[in-house]
C-alpha cells in the first residue's frame, strides 16, 4: 500500500472512513461530471449553493464605494479592491469555520434566496440580493444584488463543470457577471477556475487558478492571475493582478498579495484587507419564508448535519431529492415546463460579445440569465 494510500482518512470521522475510501475510488474511475456523485454525509455543507451569491457583498461598504469614485480609473480600481475582497468568503469561509472544504447541497430547481444588507454610515444605501435555482442539470444559480441609492447592479450567473485530475478535483465555473454603475458604466466579471487538494487527507481545500478578468466599458481591464503554494509568494491563495488602462491614458497599476489576506500595489501602497470582520446577510426567519426559499427548504437537512446526525440529514435529503424527480416527471407527463420566477434565458449576453474582446474572451460569446423586473419587497430589519 503506498504512503497516500495509508493517509486516507486522517482527517475523517470513523465512522465514515470507509465510505469515503469508496468515494475517493469512484471519483477516480468516473467519467462524467462529479457534481453528480453523492457525497459522504460528513463532506456535506448545511448551506445550498443558492445561498453563495451573498459572498459577492459579505462587505457592502466595498461594494457601495465603488460608486464614489470620481474618474473611471478609480471606479475600476474600486470595482478590483471589491472583487479581491469576495474570494475569501467564497473560497476559503468553509476551511475557517468547517475545518476544511464542504460540498454545498445541490439546489432545486426554482429554489430561491432572499436576503439584504440594511446599510450603515460605513456602507450607505440598502442592498439587496435575490438568487433563483434557474437549471438543475446542470446546476445554474441565477443572482442580481442592488444598491439603488448609489447606482450599483450587479447580475450573474453561474455553474459548475467538475472533473478528477492528477489527486485533485477540478472546477471549472461557467458564467459571468455584469455590474453597472448608474446605469450606464459597465463591468464584465469573468470567475476562476478552481483546484480541490486535500482529497486524500478527507481535508479538502480550494485553491484558484489560472486567469479571470474585469473588463470595463471605459477601456479598463483588470487580469487577475492565481497561483498556489510553490509559486510567486510560496504561499497558498496568491494572486496578481494588474489594472490596464485604455491605450494613451496612464501606466498600468500591478497589485500583489494573498487574496485571503491582503495586498499591495506595486507602489506598496495596501490594497485590500479582508482580516477585518464581514457583514453577514440578513433573511427572513424560517417561519416566514415561502416552501421554496433555501432556509426552509433544506431546514431539516441542514440540522442533521450541523448536529452529527448524518442518517437523519440523508434521509431528508433523499425526500426532496425524490420530490424534484417527482416533479420533473409529471412535468414530462403533463407535457409542461417549469417556468422561472425572476429571470430569463438568452442565448447570447451582448455586453459579454462587446466587453470580452478586451480580453479575448475564450469562447467569444456566453449565454446569460435577465432580469425580469420583479423582485419581491425585501423588508429591512429593525435597527
Amino acid at each position: 500500500m503506498s504512503n497516500k494510500e495509508e493517509q486516507v482518512g486522517e482527517a475523517v470521522p470513523a465512522s465514515q472512513r470507509g465510505s469515503w475510501t469508496s468515494f475517493l475510488k469512484s471519483m477516480t474511475s468516473f467519467s462524467g461530471d462529479l457534481s453528480s456523485m453523492t457525497a459522504p454525509p460528513f463532506i456535506l455543507s448545511p448551506v445550498s449553493l443558492t445561498e453563495f451569491p451573498a459572498y459577492w457583498c459579505e462587505r457592502p461598504e466595498l461594494f457601495a464605494a465603488i460608486a464614489d469614485g470620481k474618474t473611471e480609473e478609480d471606479r475600476a480600481q474600486a470595482v478590483l479592491r471589491w472583487f479581491i475582497s469576495t474570494l475569501k468568503g467564497q473560497y476559503t469561509s468553509r476551511n475557517e469555520s468547517m475545518g476544511s472544504e464542504k460540498k454545498p447541497l445541490n439546489p432545486v430547481l426554482g429554489e430561491l434566496f432572499y436576503g439584504v444588507w440594511p446599510g450603515s454610515k460605513a456602507s450607505p444605501g440598502v442592498t439587496t440580493l435575490l438568487v433563483e435555482q434557474v437549471s438543475h442539470h446542470p446546476p445554474i444559480t441565477a443572482y442580481r444584488i442592488e444598491n439603488k441609492e448609489k447606482g450599483l447592479v450587479l447580475t450573474g450567473h453561474s455553474a459548475q463543470r467538475t472533473s478528477f485530475s492528477a489527486g485533485s478535483i477540478v472546477v471549472r465555473q461557467v458564467g459571468h457577471a455584469v455590474l453597472t454603475i448608474g446605469g450606464s458604466e459597465e463591468y464584465l466579471i469573468t470567475l476562476p477556475r478552481l483546484r480541490i487538494d486535500g482529497l486524500w487527507y478527507g481535508s479538502p481545500y480550494i485553491e484558484l487558478c489560472e486567469t479571470s478578468y474585469i473588463a470595463a466599458s471605459t477601456g479598463y481591464l483588470s487580469t487577475i492571475e492565481y497561483k498556489g503554494k510553490g509559486y510567486f509568494s510560496g504561499k497558498s491563495h496568491s494572486f496578481k493582478a494588474t489594472l490596464a488602462p485604455p491605450s494613451g491614458k496612464g501606466q498600468p497599476t500591478a497589485v500583489e498579495g494573498l487574496w485571503h489576506v491582503s495586498s499591495k500595489t506595486s507602489k506598496g501602497v495596501p490594497f485590500h484587507d479582508v482580516t477585518t470582520p464581514k457583514e453577514e446577510v440578513t433573511v427572513a426567519d424560517i417561519q416566514e419564508q415561502e416552501p421554496f426559499e433555501s432556509r426552509r427548504l433544506w431546514s431539516a437537512v441542514a440540522k442533521g448535519i450541523r448536529s452529527g446526525d448524518f442518517e437523519t440529514a440523508s434521509k431528508e435529503k433523499t425526500i426532496i431529492e425524490n420530490e424534484q424527480r417527482q416533479r420533473r416527471r409529471d412535468e414530462a407527463a403533463a407535457g409542461t415546463k417549469w417556468e422561472l420566477k425572476h429571470f430569463k434565458h438568452i442565448d447570447s449576453d451582448p455586453v459579454y460579445e462587446r466587453l470580452g474582446k478586451l480580453f479575448k474572451a475564450n469562447p467569444p460569446t456566453e449565454d446569460f440569465y435577465e432580469f425580469l423586473g420583479n423582485a419581491p419587497e425585501i423588508k429591512v430589519p429593525a435597527a
